[in-house]
């Protein structure tokens, strides 16, 4: 090696060319979140396809194949887009009643130290009662009716909207807290644009939470609650099939349900997340 300065110059100015190596087909594959999720829930489907084969008792699993026949057919027929658009409607009123009851509630649990304190109290008390188990109750208080449903619904998304939203208040930064509180911003601009930005993982969790529980406890109140002015949900749909052993058709209602959890979580809330979380930076 040289001792002389202009050497080290030399090396030290040179222009190096980068070449960025393409990704392989499997690197791409991989890199793209559809594309692995294709991949899983193709896994599953040959795996319950294969077990289903092997069982040889389509009244105890139907194999894959028959159950996307069945739901095709259902489909056609129109008797499972009617129990969808039913069910949804449903869920919708309920999920939304609950978010307003939720917002009440931190509301007043962010403002006053009663309200916190009644936040607790009636969490501990409700929370771990099961949305279900109060449906025998809304069928007295209400009747036979939409309102006992969206009561059970109101129930379960609720407790858990308000703890996480209430949880993700109180873990705001408190550096977030004096800048907002710093710049002057009145009652109103403070929750928009400190509280709930450093809240909103939290409040999103909680809604995920939430949908989740309110389909769960939808189904199941329609399984018990049957058909209502005429009309019947997904969980009387299977419930229906499986009285006349259609289990094809039971399965191809789960599947309906599944459906709709797939797309909700993966067009509407992780959406959000990327429009909100993501891009402020609070999360990879």
């Amino acid at each position: 090696m040289s001792d002389r300065p202009e050497a080290f110059h030399t090396i030290a100015t040179q222009n190096l060319d980068v070449v960025e190596k393409p990704l392989g087909a499997w690197a791409k594959l991989y890199e793209s979140g559809v594309a692995r999720k294709t991949i899983v829930l193709a896994v599953l489907a040959f795996a319950w396809e294969s077990y289903a084969r092997w069982l040889a008792n389509p009244l105890l699993v139907p194999a894959f194949s028959a159950t996307v026949r069945a739901f095709f057919a259902a489909v056609a027929s129109g008797a499972l887009p009617q129990a969808a658009i039913y069910s949804i409607g449903m869920l919708l009123k309920g999920y939304a009643a609950g978010l307003a009851a939720a917002a009440l509630l931190t509301a007043l649990a962010s403002a006053t130290r009663i309200g916190a304190d009644l936040l607790e109290t009636l969490t501990a008390m409700l929370n771990p009662l099961p949305a279900i188990a109060l449906l025998p109750l809304a069928l007295i208080w209400f009747g036979l009716g939409a309102s006992s449903v969206i009561f059970v619904l109101i129930h379960s998304v609720l407790w858990s909207v308000a703890l996480n939203t209430s949880a993700g208040f109180r873990s705001v930064s408190p550096t977030w807290k004096m800048v907002g509180q710093n710049y002057g911003l009145s009652r109103a601009s403070y929750i928009a644009r400190i509280l709930i930005p450093g809240a909103f993982p939290s409040i999103l969790t909680g809604l995920k939470v939430g949908w989740a529980f309110a389909w769960r406890t939808l189904i199941a109140a329609e399984l018990v609650f049957g058909v209502s002015s005429g009309s019947g949900g997904l969980g009387w749909f299977i419930f229906e099939r499986k009285n006349q052993l259609l289990i094809a058709d039971v399965f191809a209602g789960l599947l309906t349900v599944i459906l709709f959890g797939l797309a909700v979580e993966n067009l509407v809330f992780t959406t959000i997340e990327n429009r909100t979380i993501r891009r402020w930076g609070m999360q990879n």
